[in-house]
């Protein structure tokens, strides 16, 4: 058997090779520590002797005279707990960043200018701004759509209507990521509590990129952005928005990814040409609450115990929408898959029922969790086209007081309800940032089923949508204030 020195020295070779300090340095206003916890210490060896080949200075030890700390997979408060037992504060001239920023510089050389992207923030503290004057102000504002509260009064339209339409038509064309990037700049631009006035205003705001600002630049100064206009009056681009954005093809497009292989994709599309006049129509925030009546009285009639809330963006208070969707609370394990079947033959014998699609759950926690964020959860859910009565108006040509309106149900576990509820309530992007923050703040992975611990290797119960928001170390945003 070795002696333990012996395996000591062997163990904490590579790192004296690194302490030599022979190159060069050439950044000495930037002084680095690399958190080794979750990097590793041969990767952490790796990126301090990259580093230095390139004319950093780069601590082992973290001192006062660090001025960038460097973390690579830690959730924001275990990171900053340990911090603060070292006694390092976050001032003007120290700051504390994701790795993201260490590639960024190592591929240009240089220390790159550090952005709101590359900050973790002290989630103890909302608004750096308010809590130490010295800080920086770009922090008051989140990258993060989860963080920031978003309401429907939105104060620079002029800028997010723009953005949206260049997000649309790339998306449209295929490009995802960009499109993203847009969107995520609008949400931004949504979430400020007024509207902007100068350019420099924009300068520490997050999620703003080159093409963003560019954008912005010139609504400021000619009132319209050009690129913006070719959009809006190409022809290719109304014809696919028409196509794409249409009720009915939305509906369409759902039945033909969803649907059971024992229900045609004819039966969804002549259901859709049938109807198409009426689901193509905004339904109004007052058809929805009829709806709301509709179904309640059906799911009561089946089972008194259980309950139904409406989501999505009448939930966060929204005034249109293309369909309404139910979330139904069963008290009993197992009833939430022969509710579903049971409402749908009472619609059926109430004569309101136009067309259905019932999707059998496919739930299996023994799945979870995944790394792979699908779009529909594995829950009991069908899609349906109701009757709707009209109250006032007849439409006398065509001899019929209602209106066919899209109509989605969906019937989870007792114990899954609440993280089905936060999730289709939406809104998509802030849902999309707040599983973002969960993986890369907090270690965690969240979706419409459960949220996963990993470094407890455990699901954590949540009764209410603010447990899950406190599981997080986020402040609770309500359902109307999550419009990004």
């Amino acid at each position: 058997m070795f002696p333990k020195a012996l395996l000591t020295r062997k163990r904490r070779r590579p790192e004296v090779a690194f302490v030599g300090g022979r190159e060069e340095v050439k950044f000495r206003d930037v002084r680095l520590f690399l958190v080794e916890r979750r990097m590793g210490k041969s990767r952490r060896n790796f990126l301090s002797n990259l580093a230095r080949s390139k004319g950093f200075c780069v601590d082992d030890a973290l001192s006062a005279d660090v001025t960038h700390v460097v973390s690579e997979g830690n959730a924001a408060q275990e990171l900053w707990s340990w911090l603060e037992e070292q006694g390092f504060r976050e001032t003007h001239d120290k700051h504390v960043l994701h790795i993201s920023w260490f590639t960024e510089s190592m591929s240009a050389g240089r220390p790159v200018s550090v952005e709101i992207r590359h900050y973790i923030q002290n989630p103890a503290v909302d608004q750096r701004s308010c809590a130490h004057p010295s800080a920086k102000p770009e922090s008051a504002v989140s990258p993060y759509a989860c963080q920031r509260r978003t309401t429907l009064d939105n104060h620079n339209k002029i800028f997010t209507d723009a953005l949206e339409v260049l997000a649309e038509n790339l998306e449209l064309c295929g490009n995802q990521g960009p499109s993203l990037a847009f969107r995520r700049a609008a949400s931004m631009l949504k979430s400020l509590p007024a509207a902007l006035r100068r350019l420099e205003e924009t300068q520490h705001l997050p999620c703003l990129g080159e093409h963003s600002r560019a954008i912005i630049e010139e609504i400021s100064e000619c009132g319209s952005s050009s690129r913006v206009e070719e959009i809006l009056n190409d022809e290719r681009y109304r014809t696919m928005k028409f196509s794409q954005g249409n009720s009915s093809h939305i509906f369409f497009r759902q039945c033909k990814s969803l649907v059971c292989h024992s229900i045609s994709y004819s039966s969804a599309l002549v259901a859709g040409f049938l109807f198409y006049e009426d689901i193509s129509k905004p339904v109004s925030r007052t058809e929805a609450s009829a709806l709301k009546i509709i179904v309640e009285e059906a799911v009561i009639c089946v089972n008194p115990s259980a309950t139904v809330s409406i989501t999505g963006g009448f939930r966060r208070g929204k005034e249109f929408g293309h369909d309404v969707d139910f979330i139904i609370k069963t008290p009993e394990a197992g009833q939430e898959d022969v509710i579903l079947p049971a409402v749908i033959k009472r619609f059926k014998s109430q004569n309101i029922l136009l067309y259905s699609d019932l999707q059998e759950s496919t739930f299996d926690l023994r799945k979870l969790p995944t790394h792979c964020f699908e779009a529909m959860d594995h829950f009991s859910k069908c899609f349906l086209i109701i009757k709707l009565k009209r109250e006032q108006e007849t439409d006398a040509r065509a001899g019929k007081d209602w209106r066919a309106v899209r109509v989605d149900l969906v019937a989870p576990p007792l114990e899954r309800f609440t993280y089905a509820l936060l999730g289709w309530t939406g809104s998509t992007l802030f849902l999309r940032d707040l599983r973002r923050f969960a993986r890369l703040e907090r270690g965690k992975l969240l979706d419409n089923h459960a949220l996963y611990d990993k470094a407890t290797n455990t699901f954590l119960p949540a009764k209410t949508e603010e447990d899950i928001f406190a599981h997080l170390g986020l402040e609770y945003i309500e359902p109307w204030q999550r419009n990004a």
